[in-house]
């Protein structure tokens, strides 16, 4: 188990049941590289990957 797995144990049990949009994610990852520049790479890489996840099965 990755240390960040408890992080997102804790996401999923306090907010697993709500539902959000891509327009509310992306505004907290804004917000979280506003208060921790130190994580900028790693965010955009994140949105990065999530903004791709459907072009691998595009490619198909």
């Amino acid at each position: 188990m990755y240390f960040t797995d408890r992080g997102l144990e804790e996401l999923v049990d306090r907010r697993g049941h709500e539902e959000i949009t891509f327009e509310w994610l992306a505004d907290q990852l804004r917000t979280f590289v506003d208060l921790n520049p130190e994580f900028e790479t790693p965010v955009e890489r994140l949105a990065s990957w999530l903004a791709r996840l459907d072009d691998d099965e595009e490619e198909d």
